[in-house]
C-alpha cells in the first residue's frame, strides 16, 4: 500500500466510524468494526468485552433497556453477530496484540466512544458537506475518538510492517467520556507486563502539524449524585407542614461553590444537573444534584469531594431534610515520564509532517487514561500522553467539531515511529 492509498484508508476508516457514533458502553458497532479491521491486519491476538474489563469496575453503565436498544441497532448493520453477542451487556472495547518475539511490551491506548449531542447539519460543516455526518441522530464524535480509533488501527498496520521487536498491545478503550472505562481496563491485568504506555488525543487547541510529546497537569476528577428527601405539602394551604427538598438542594448548590480553595493547588466544583419538585403548588419532597469535583492532584480532588459531602449533609439538615450521596466515576491525576517524552519528541522532530513540537503542555481537564498511566507507572513502567494537533472549526464537544484528516497521518507516523524506537536496538527500555 503506497502513501496515497494508506492516507485514503485512514480517512475512509475514520469516516466510517464517524458516521455511526455510539456513547459509553454502547460501542457495539464500533467495537465490531474495529475487530473486523484487526482481523484483516492479521494481529496475533484479539480480546474483547469481559476479557479486557475487570469485573465490577465499570462506571457510568446505562440501564439494560438502553444497552439492548443500542445492541439491536448494531445488529441491523453488516457486522459479525457472534461478536456482538460477546459484547452484550455493554462489555465493549478490544485489545489487539502483535507478538514480535523478545523485547519490551509497549502499549498504545485509544478511546472509541462518542458523545450525546446532535451534529451540525450546516453545509460548511465538513462531515455534513462530505456525506458522513452522524446517522445516529443526537449523537456524534465531537471529541475526535473516531480519529483516535483510526490511530490505533493505523499504528498496528505500520508497526506490523516494521522491524519492531517485542509485544505491542493496542487498547481500544470504551467509555472515556463518562470516566468509566479506564479503571476496568487498568485493573484487568492486561497492563501489568507493560514497559511503556502511550496514549493520544487530537486537537486540544493545537493546530494540524503540532505535536505535544507529553501532556501533564491532568485534573483528578470524581462525579457524585446527591439526593435530598423531605416531605410534601400544599404550598398555599399548609406550607408549614412541608420539608422542602428543593430548598435543601439550592442551599447545597450555593455552598458547593463556596468550598475554600486549597493552598496546594487548583480545585474545581460544578453542579451540572440539578432538579426536583413536581408542581408549583406542592412543597417538593425530593430533589437531586449531579455534580463533579476536580483537583490538580488526586489528593486535592479528594479534599474537595470530602468538603462537598459535608456541604450536602449540612444543607439537608438546615432544611430538616435527609440526604444521600452516591459516588460516581472518577479518575486520578497523572504525569508523563521524561524518557518517553524524549522518544516522542525526537521522532516528531524528525518528521516532515510535524511543523511545531512542544515537549510538554498542560491539559487543564481530566481523562481516564490516567488510570492506565498510573497502573503502568506503579508496575515500574513509563507512560506519556501525546497531543496530536488538528485544525477543528468548532471546539471539543460542540456540534461543529471536526478533525483535519491530515492529522491522521501525523498521529500515526509519530506514534508508530515512537513505538518502533521503543522496540528497536537503541530503545531506552533495553537498559
Amino acid at each position: 500500500m503506497d502513501a496515497t492509498e494508506y492516507g485514503d484508508w485512514l480517512r475512509s476508516t475514520r469516516r466510517e466510524l464517524h458516521r455511526r457514533p455510539e456513547p459509553a458502553w454502547r460501542e457495539f458497532y464500533t467495537t465490531a468494526r474495529i475487530v473486523e479491521q484487526l482481523r484483516d491486519l492479521d494481529v496475533d491476538d484479539i480480546q474483547v468485552g469481559p476479557e479486557i474489563l475487570a469485573e465490577g469496575e465499570r462506571g457510568g453503565v446505562p440501564d439494560q433497556a438502553e444497552l439492548d436498544r443500542w445492541l439491536d441497532q448494531a445488529r441491523g448493520y453488516d457486522v459479525d453477530g457472534d461478536l456482538l453477542d460477546r459484547l452484550a451487556g455493554g462489555y465493549t472495547g478490544a485489545i489487539a496484540t502483535l507478538d514480535r518475539g523478545e523485547g519490551p511490551t509497549v502499549a498504545l491506548r485509544v478511546d472509541i466512544d462518542g458523545l450525546p449531542r446532535r451534529e451540525s447539519e450546516d453545509g460548511e460543516h465538513g462531515p455534513a458537506a462530505a456525506g458522513f455526518r452522524s446517522e445516529h441522530e443526537g449523537y456524534m464524535h465531537a471529541c475526535g475518538h473516531d480519529a483516535h480509533a483510526t490511530f490505533g488501527l493505523g499504528v498496528l498496520r505500520a508497526v506490523a510492517d516494521s522491524e519492531f521487536q517485542g509485544q505491542l498491545k493496542v487498547i481500544f478503550q470504551p467509555a472515556e467520556e463518562v470516566i468509566g472505562g479506564g479503571r476496568p481496563v487498568a485493573r484487568s491485568g492486561h497492563l501489568d507486563d507493560v514497559d511503556a504506555l502511550l496514549a493520544a488525543h487530537v486537537g486540544l487547541d493545537h493546530p494540524t502539524g503540532a505535536v505535544v510529546a507529553g501532556i501533564d497537569d491532568f485534573l483528578a476528577v470524581a462525579h457524585f449524585e446527591a439526593e435530598f428527601h423531605g416531605e410534601g405539602a400544599h404550598a398555599g394551604g399548609n406550607p408549614n407542614r412541608g420539608r422542602n427538598a428543593v430548598q435543601a438542594m439550592a442551599t447545597a448548590v450555593q455552598n458547593l461553590y463556596g468550598i475554600a480553595r486549597h493552598e496546594d493547588g487548583a480545585t474545581r466544583v460544578n453542579a451540572g444537573d440539578v432538579g426536583g419538585g413536581t408542581a408549583p403548588n406542592i412543597i417538593p419532597e425530593a430533589a437531586y444534584i449531579h455534580a463533579e469535583v476536580r483537583g490538580e492532584t488526586t489528593e486535592l480532588m479528594e479534599y474537595t469531594r470530602e468538603r462537598a459531602e459535608q456541604v450536602v449533609e449540612s444543607a439537608a439538615q438546615m432544611h430538616d431534610c435527609t440526604s444521600t450521596v452516591e459516588a460516581g466515576p472518577e479518575a486520578p491525576s497523572a504525569r508523563s515520564d521524561e524518557e518517553l517524552v524524549d522518544v516522542v519528541a525526537d521522532v516528531a522532530d524528525g518528521s516532515d509532517r510535524v511543523e511545531t513540537l512542544l515537549r510538554r503542555d498542560s491539559l487543564g481537564g481530566s481523562e481516564d487514561a490516567t488510570f492506565l498511566m498510573d497502573r503502568v507507572q506503579e508496575q515500574g513502567g513509563v507512560a506519556s500522553y501525546v497531543g496530536v494537533g488538528t485544525d477543528h472549526p468548532g471546539g471539543h464537544h460542540t456540534a461543529t467539531f471536526d478533525v483535519d484528516e491530515e492529522s491522521l497521518l501525523v498521529g500515526v507516523e509519530v506514534l508508530a515511529g515512537a513505538i518502533q524506537r521503543l522496540g528497536g536496538a537503541d530503545s531506552p527500555l533495553s537498559g
